[in-house]
């Protein structure tokens, strides 16, 4: 299997227009029906709002405070994945370099540029946009554009209980109890081995 470049897993789908249209009609600019691409500091304040929902409401807390998500966009932008439809942030996947086997309280506010692991910090989706699938979309794509960068070898996150099925359905493995704990809340420490080309194909119609 040959190698893919990551930009495959960043470009856009475009809209698509009615089988009877002329194709001689000059058509203003649309913006892609769905389109995923590296976050940037713009998507700061729409990140963090999709975050806090999604985390506040179940466990108080959020992994990334908004100085936090300004601090790894500026950077690390190219270890982020934003799914934007018609220009609108729906789902995102936040993470920076790591160089050790376990995450520690350092992993949680460094970035180590080139590291051989990506700590997933946070995945979030709009919770207009929730129960379609699309964390999981995401996550693949995410996984996929990954093993494009040469110096990556794995992917590891923490999460609580009640996510470690998800995770696992997604390919990662439990690696045992996270040596990090945020308040009364504890974590199971997850990791995802990266190997070889990124995978084209994936059954979720994306």
């Amino acid at each position: 299997m040959t190698t893919t470049s990551a930009s495959t897993f960043l470009k856009p789908f475009a809209l698509r227009y009615s089988a009877g249209s002329s194709p001689r009609v000059v058509r203003r600019h649309t913006l892609p029906a769905s389109e995923f691409r590296n976050l940037s500091l713009s998507d700061a304040l729409s990140v963090f709002e999709i975050e806090r929902e999604a985390f506040i409401s179940v466990s108080g807390e959020c992994p990334l405070h908004m100085d936090e998500v300004r601090h790894f966009l500026e950077l690390c932008p190219e270890l982020s994945l934003g799914w934007f439809e018609e220009g609108r942030l729906v789902a995102f996947v936040i993470g920076s370099g790591w160089d050790k086997d376990k995450l520690s309280q350092d992993a949680m506010t460094i970035h180590v540029p080139g590291g051989s692991t990506v700590h997933i910090h946070v995945l979030a989706v709009h919770h207009k946009c929730r129960q379609q699938g699309k964390g999981s979309i995401i996550l693949w794509r995410y996984l996929q554009y990954l093993r494009c960068l040469p110096t990556v070898k794995r992917a590891v996150l923490m999460c609580e209980d009640f996510l470690v099925a998800f995770y696992q359905k997604a390919g990662f493995k439990d690696i045992g109890p996270s040596g990090i704990a945020v308040g009364p809340l504890t974590f199971t420490e997850m990791e995802y081995a990266l190997g070889g080309g990124a995978y084209l194909r994936r059954n979720s119609g994306c």
